[in-house]
């Protein structure tokens, strides 16, 4: 474990149990969405690539349209 992380950690520890549980309920759900946000985002690659690669074809055919 990190320095920095240790230090947070021991300053949690001295927080009233009460807080400390909500503490380490938010750390988790975090944790939990922003593994949730790496799965989503790595299983959608290929698809933003597509839509990618489609919008590039329709601005070099001259089919987008600007906006002011």
């Amino acid at each position: 474990m990190i320095p920095l992380l240790e230090k947070a950690f021991a300053e949690a520890a001295k927080l009233p149990e009460e807080e400390q549980e909500a503490f380490a309920q938010w750390l988790l759900q975090e944790l939990a969405s922003e593994r949730r946000w790496d799965e989503a985002f790595a299983a959608s690659a290929d698809a933003l690539a597509q839509l990618a690669d489609e919008a590039l074809a329709e601005h070099r055919a001259g089919q987008i349209e600007e906006f002011s």
